[in-house]
């Protein structure tokens, strides 16, 4: 029913006038409506009536415990047990149920969104899960479930203990009770139900695959885990990012000592950012066979690259500087750490994966300048010269070495079957595992109420359905492949999507513009010299986890994100005006600290909510493959370093004086013309 309504709304669409757009819109919104609280009240009603069972259970086991035990023990206890499994196998049977219904939820809307030519996905979630009334959020939440899934997990190991002492299950924190098959099953749908509703409350965050995991997959995934091979891989962000930043306090006077302007800091900078943009294509192509080799590849040309960067000094070559800097960019694996978590990461493990890259990659931030601000001392040992120019090369020449040799040691390459995994075979074998459950049901237990996809607990309406789902996603497989070229991902990008692509470049480039001329216009305005630029950038580092935190754990559950994206558009504007030298007076630290506070934590909260916003608008074939969203944003990122530090080094030939000005004025234009942008396609932000 449901998907004649949606063919027949698009043919209307075709042909229908703006308002009758907004009639079939507001129709077809309703009528999903009623289907969700149909399958809510449905799923109400089955929990109470599991609940019920629960309950009668528990009171015939009290008034059974004051008897004494005698021959007829053991048949109790065993009768008990199943009676707790057959609840057990109803709550699963419901769970599947439900994941079968959120699943169906999602395919129609995405349907409707193919064939009408409008995302209603996103606006119709945004509304109804964050209403006060919503019926989506007990999808969302299983509370009652989990509940449910305690008692029978504690009854159980109490019958299976039964005369020994029985651990409290709010005492075990990683297990629930007894490990029973049954149990086992339930938290593993409830984790599938999980990651299917998520989709209805996110819409795709965070540039992960919009395929269901099966079993198998997941089985795949716990087998290629290996926790030391993905420390490494935060090891290489914590490094890289070190890298990065460390040369920012001492970039001008290491240029000056070699003869050079201190605004060719800006070159010196950006050209890691320049040859980042290769590599993160090449490394991230490379991943597709192999994760050890690029990561080997990546600790030994960063190794070579600092070391010409540290003997520059002696060799009095601004050419062997920026050289050494260009192989450091070469080394880029960010793209390689970013696809490990998201390909041998388990499910259940990548959320804290992460947000382990996130803070790593925010610690490198915030060690770099403070670790050049220790530095400040000089020696010379057989010809070669150690001072606050070249320890920052040195030191990392030392840690990259180190760093190879324990990826020699500690790495194992992860199996990359599951790329190629016939996924046809895979859903049989789970369709066929599924069907002999249910067809071990009685049929008594699966009486309901006709919900959203039209299906009952009966198995032959639930496999047939299921079956369907399966249907329509090979029927989708084609319009899925991943883009396999640059000039094919661009033709993905909708005017969204160019949008917060845009939005990203825009947030990179006043960042890197006030970290890398940090040093030069701190010199000329208050005379600090390398440990006060040092202090200073690593305090603005600190303030990324922090504002991260704030953002994801109260703003984000305030506002919408379209709105935070807005907010922080304009703070970051009017963190740049602030930041300008008005010559009317002195120039203060006060005012350039403020300003450049207000520039950096505004664009950190952008960051966050920027990416949010990218998953939801990109398309699904962004999702995997060398050209994915995430290669793209990384790009527009390292395009916007690259063209920021660019901008720096020429204008530092119309004098230090203008050197603030002139370049906080194309900021101010590239993030008013962000904000222009984001209003003009705000309607299709959700």
């Amino acid at each position: 029913m449901m998907k004649e309504k949606v063919n027949v709304f698009g043919q209307e669409l075709k042909s229908g006038s703006k308002v009758e757009r907004k009639r079939i819109l507001k129709e077809f919104s309703d009528m999903l409506d009623r289907q969700v609280e149909k399958m809510v009240l449905f799923l109400l009603i089955k929990q109470g009536q599991l609940a019920l069972q629960l309950s009668k259970l528990a009171d015939e086991r009290e008034a059974e415990d004051t008897e004494l035990e005698g021959a007829n023990e053991a048949a109790r206890i065993s009768r008990l047990r199943d009676a707790y499994h057959a609840v057990g196998e109803d709550l699963l049977a419901l769970l599947q149920f439900v994941d079968l219904n959120a699943t169906g939820l999602r395919k129609i809307l995405k349907k409707f969104d193919k064939r009408v030519g409008y995302r209603l996905s996103d606006e119709y979630v945004a509304t109804r899960s964050n209403h006060p009334f919503s019926q989506l959020q007990h999808i969302f939440r299983h509370v009652g479930i989990g509940s449910m899934v305690a008692t029978i997990s504690r009854n159980l190991a109490e019958l299976e203990n039964k005369g020994q002492p029985v651990t409290s299950i709010y005492e075990q924190r990683s297990k629930l009770g007894i490990q029973d098959p049954i149990i086992e099953s339930i938290k593993r749908a409830e984790d599938r139900l999980t990651n299917s509703a998520s989709f209805l409350r996110f819409l795709g965050q965070q540039f992960i695959n919009e395929e269901e995991e099966l079993p198998e997959e997941e089985k795949r995934e716990e087998e290629n885990y290996h926790f030391v091979s993905l420390v490494l891989n935060l090891v290489n962000t914590y490094l890289y990012m070190v890298n990065t930043y460390i040369i920012v306090p001492t970039a001008d006077k290491y240029a000056m000592s070699l003869g050079a302007a201190p605004t060719l800091c800006g070159l010196i900078i950006g050209s890691m950012a320049v040859a980042q943009l290769v590599s993160s294509v090449y490394l991230s192509a490379w991943s597709n066979k192999s994760y050890y080799g690029p990561l080997i590849f990546s600790s030994l040309i960063l190794w070579i690259g600092n070391l010409l960067y540290a003997v520059a000094y002696n060799f009095n070559s601004v050419t062997i500087l920026l050289i050494g800097r260009l192989l450091c960019g070469l080394g880029s694996a960010r793209a390689v750490n970013r696809r490990y978590i998201s390909d041998c990461v388990p499910q259940k493990s990548r959320l804290q994966a992460s947000a382990a890259f996130v803070s790593a990659s925010a610690l490198g931030m915030a060690s770099g300048p403070a670790l050049a601000g220790l530095l400040e001392f000089k020696y010379t040992a057989f010809g070669v010269t150690f001072n606050a120019n070249t320890l920052p090369g040195w030191i990392m020449a030392v840690a990259w070495f180190l760093y190879l040799i324990w990826v020699v040691i500690g790495f194992k390459e992860p199996s990359h079957e599951h790329l190629i995994v016939d996924e046809a075979s895979s859903s049989a074998s789970q369709d066929n595992q599924l069907g002999k459950k249910e067809s071990q049901k009685g049929t008594d237990r699966h009486d309901a109420l006709e919900p959203l996809l039209s299906v009952s607990l009966k198995p032959s309406n639930f496999n047939a359905e299921r079956a369907d789902l399966k249907s329509d996603s090979s029927n989708d497989k084609q319009s899925k492949k991943p883009a396999t070229s640059f000039l094919e991902a661009s033709r993905l990008l909708a005017r969204p999507l160019k949008v917060q692509l845009y939005v990203y470049f825009m947030l990179k480039f006043a960042m890197e513009i006030l970290l890398s001329e940090s040093s030069v216009v701190t010199q000329y305005y208050f005379g600090w010299g390398t440990r006060s630029v040092a202090f200073f950038l690593a305090l603005l580092g600190l303030t990324v986890l922090p504002v991260n935190w704030v953002v994801g754990s109260y703003a984000s559950n305030i506002f919408e994100d379209r709105q935070l994206l807005v907010g922080s558009e304009i703070l970051t504007c009017v963190g740049v005006i602030i930041s300008f030298d008005f010559g009317i007076l002195p120039y203060s630290v006060t005012q350039y600290v403020t300003g450049a506070f207000i520039l950096f934590v505004s664009a950190e909260v952008l960051e966050g909510v920027n990416l949010s916003l990218l998953s939801k608008v990109m398309s699904s074939r962004l999702s995997r493959g060398t050209y994915n969203g995430g290669l793209l944003s990384t790009e527009a990122g390292t395009l916007a370093r690259v063209v920021a530090d660019c901008a720096i080094t020429l204008t530092g030939y119309l004098g230090q004086d203008v050197l603030l000005n002139a370049t906080m004025f194309p900021t101010l234009i590239i993030c008013i013309f962000a904000v222009v942008s984001t209003m003009w396609t705000y309607n299709s932000l959700f």
